[in-house]
């Protein structure tokens, strides 16, 4: 499903029009992207929490040269999935 496609869903759903949830959606995906650049999660109970997930700076391998670099340490996004989420599937 791409973004047109759950616009479509959600207006079906919540009987309103597309531009309604289109801008329901952006909103949603506005706040979820704030909140975790402030780190925190947002838990939406039932279906599940994003979160940022921290890596640790580690050491790899240059797959052309055989040279070992060095990868710094990144943030990253991440979905853990709810009881009833995982329950509905």
């Amino acid at each position: 499903m791409n973004k047109s496609e759950l616009i479509d869903a959600i207006a079906a759903h919540a009987d309103i029009s597309k531009a309604s949830a289109t801008k329901a959606l952006d909103g949603v995906v506005a706040a979820v992207t704030e909140a975790l650049q402030k780190g925190d999660s947002v838990t939406l109970v039932g279906f599940g929490t994003f979160y940022v997930g921290e890596r640790a700076e580690r050491s790899g391998r240059n797959p052309k040269t055989g040279q070992t670099i060095t990868i710094p340490a990144a943030r990253s996004p991440k979905f853990r999935a709810g009881k009833a989420l995982k329950d509905a599937l």
